[in-house]
């Protein structure tokens, strides 16, 4: 990062500060805006999913209009919060870092459906099962990608938690609003990451499932939950089927699938591009403001 006059100060009267305390309209209306995120992200469906990204949207909206605070950028210079900024950078990087998979991932799940598409509209069942194995082939390096990304979101997460410093005052009270959106950020990611990967289907759940029986079966439970309001993952169930049973039968309902597959992936794709843009704009509206 580059080198930024943190240890000048702008001469303002203390007590002015308390236009970034949690009573400040931007900071309230930040605080409500991560309590609607907290509170729809008790369900893993498409659609909830979508929705979170909407109002992870409003929500850096509100981080805009804080950042946008003359006093909140005198805050960010401040030579005692220099470390806690370092650290909102570095987060901010790893999450654009976590987006740019998500966006990957969803791109190639969504290639690979639309070409088993086009075969299927051109009755070509000859070909499909070749092409069938390549999807489910991506499909592996598509949770191999995953995996990794959401390794370096819990660490994150966890990096997070054990953070220690002065909340009360105010400006330690702007830095923990900002650190509280990243840790909200990593969550949903989280979620839509674990979405698109779609239920486990390797040996290691068996294995897992001998140490642990009774979390395996709500686990499961679980599972079969998501899957049913999953889309890719429903396309992937079908797939694997034809793939074992070679029947013609299940082509059937393999053009349907895709195509929910296809749109889950749109839909999830459109908001984390809208979201992408303004994570990236607040990074480097923080950025601007250490160089000045």
């Amino acid at each position: 990062m580059a080198s930024s006059p943190l240890n000048v100060q702008p001469p303002f009267h203390a007590r002015s500060n308390s236009l970034l305390s949690r009573q400040h309209p931007i900071t309230s209306q930040i605080d409500e805006n991560l309590h609607r995120l907290r509170a729809s992200q008790s369900a893993s469906t498409s659609s909830s999913i979508a929705h979170q990204l909407n109002c992870l949207q409003e929500l850096y909206d509100s981080v805009d209009m804080l950042l946008q605070l003359p006093l909140s950028q005198q805050a960010l210079v401040q030579e005692q919060q220099r470390k806690w900024v370092e650290e909102l950078l570095d987060g901010s990087l790893m999450l654009l870092d976590v987006c740019g998979t998500a966006k990957d991932v969803m791109l190639q799940t969504k290639e690979c459906t639309q070409k088993l598409q086009s075969i299927l509209r051109r009755r070509r069942v000859e070909g499909l099962a070749n092409e069938v194995r390549k999807y489910l082939t991506s499909r592996k390096a598509v949770r191999k990608a995953i995996c990794k990304a959401l390794k370096n979101l819990k660490h994150m997460e966890n990096k997070l938690s054990c953070s220690s410093f002065n909340k009360d005052s105010e400006s330690g009270a702007m830095i923990n609003n900002l650190k509280q959106v990243e840790a909200a950020t990593a969550r949903l990611l989280e979620s839509l990451l674990s979405f698109i990967s779609g239920p486990e289907t390797d040996s290691k759940s068996s294995r897992w499932s001998l140490v642990s029986k009774t979390m395996h079966q709500k686990r499961v439970m679980c599972e079969q939950e998501e899957q049913k309001t999953n889309g890719t993952a429903n396309a992937e169930a079908t797939l694997r089927s034809f793939i074992k049973s070679g029947k013609t039968k299940h082509v059937e309902n393999l053009q349907n699938e895709l195509q929910n597959s296809e749109m889950c992936i749109q839909d999830l794709d459109e908001g984390l591009e809208s979201f992408f843009r303004r994570l990236i704009k607040a990074r480097v509206t923080v950025l601007n403001i250490l160089n000045c």
